[in-house]
């Protein structure tokens, strides 16, 4: 059992339901959007719950991962093996990325959820154009060219002020690497501390977590308040087709690899249920980062690995974004009634492939992608964006649960690929 459980788990003994952590978030979110709906002006005012409760995540996730890889890294003393890691995660990475991208290709030419509300865009657009714009000029300053150099941070602890993640699995990487090439004798108390200090913030998690309703409440009565449901009722055929493409996504094409993995995706789904409540009430699969972590190394996965893969899946493994972007693309130029040629949408796949990782942590990410990916195609024009910008929020929790849920069986698969899967703990800790 690992030290951390005793923060991250709830108490085994029997206890009343109503003190089980996710039926606590479950009757939060109903209330959420009970609220929203029935009080949007008071639902818009508790926007503050929801924001707090994920920066007080985002406060202990950095130092968390940084512990986590450099502790990890130095233990192996394997340069060769993290640099296999690595390979194999990034190839892992593309590929179902390339599916999850073909997925909304797929899904939206046989849907075709845009055809027919061609008569609702101006209305929509003349709302949302100045907005739009913002996301624009963001996707603008974000080119691959950006995002390499945005690895490297100003200053050795920038990163954490910040909360850049892949800034500091750089840090954190160069870290362990330089313990390792120092003798054993000499690292080894620096490597207690640091494994003393993940414990610690492991430990500030678990108080944090007491808290999970409180902001999921938050999150999901602003949600509702400000965009409500009525008005977007001639949209709702976009909503509804992108929660089954990921639906289909996850049970079908992580539900293969898991299998060839050796677990069952449903069961992998039923051991992270309180994550993906936690995800859903509050639209950031961030919230509950550290716990996946944790959990990952209780299947069986070695902790060196899912330091590694966890954190570059953030920026590399967005199944979900990947999805909405060539789906949210088919739908702007059907509601447009433009026809996309061969060579258009080969085209946008391919910038799809790039754009998906230079925006990675910029805010509203998944419009940010749309932005850059669609500038390739100037027969769109910026007022069909607008059309969805007003339904963005309620996708933004299908696209965060399908990463997180993708990013966990990305790191079971690299573990099993790597010969570093514990099976006896994973089919463990799946049967309870």
């Amino acid at each position: 059992m690992l030290k951390t459980d005793y923060y991250l788990e709830e108490d085994k003994i029997k206890q009343p339901w109503y003190k089980v952590l996710y039926v606590q978030v479950l009757i939060a979110i109903a209330l959420g959007i009970l609220v929203g709906h029935f009080y949007p002006k008071l639902g818009v005012s508790l926007e503050p719950l929801g924001k707090a409760f994920i920066n007080l995540i985002k406060m202990v996730i950095t130092p968390i991962i940084f512990c986590t890889i450099v502790a990890g890294i130095a233990n192996m003393r394997d340069l060769g093996q993290m640099g296999r890691v690595g390979l194999k995660a990034l190839i892992y990475f593309e590929v179902v990325s390339t599916l999850a991208l073909i997925a909304g290709f797929i899904v939206g030419h046989v849907a075709k959820p845009g055809v027919g509300i061609n008569a609702s865009v101006s209305s929509f657009a003349a709302k949302d154009v100045t907005k739009v714009n913002e996301y624009v000029a963001a996707s603008q300053g974000h080119t691959m060219v950006d995002f390499f150099m945005d690895l490297i941070p100003k200053t050795a602890f920038s990163p954490f002020v910040e909360g850049n993640i892949l800034q500091v699995l750089l840090i954190a990487i160069l870290f362990g690497v330089v313990l390792t090439r120092i003798p054993e004798e000499r690292a080894q108390p620096l490597i207690h501390f640091i494994e003393g200090m993940s414990e610690v913030f492991f430990g500030m998690v678990g108080i944090i977590t007491k808290l999970a309703p409180l902001g999921a409440f938050g999150a999901m009565a602003f949600t509702i308040g400000k965009f409500g449901i009525g008005s977007l009722t001639n949209l709702l055929g976009l909503i509804a087709t992108f929660y089954l493409t990921a639906f289909l996504f996850v049970v079908i094409v992580l539900g293969i690899i898991a299998r060839i993995t050796g677990f069952s995706i449903f069961k992998f789904l039923r051991y992270i249920k309180e994550e993906l409540l936690l995800v859903l009430g509050t639209s950031s699969s961030e919230s509950a980062l550290p716990h996946l972590m944790n959990k990952l190394e209780k299947m069986g996965c070695k902790k060196s690995i899912v330091g590694l893969v966890v954190p570059t899946g953030y920026s590399f493994n967005l199944d979900g974004t990947n999805i909405y972007m060539t789906l949210a693309v088919l739908f702007i130029a059907q509601a447009l009634n433009i026809d996309l040629t061969l060579w258009q949408q080969l085209t946008i796949f391919a910038v799809a492939m790039l754009t998906s990782k230079g925006a990675s942590g910029v805010t509203g990410a998944g419009f940010v992608t749309l932005a850059g990916t669609l500038m390739v195609v100037p027969d769109i024009p910026v007022a069909g964006m607008a059309l969805i910008l007003g339904i963005d929020r309620f996708m933004s929790e299908v696209r965060a649960l399908t990463n997180f849920i993708g990013n966990g069986v990305a790191t079971v698969a690299v573990s099993k690929w790597e010969k570093a899967l514990d099976e006896d703990a994973m089919n463990k800790a799946l049967s309870k």
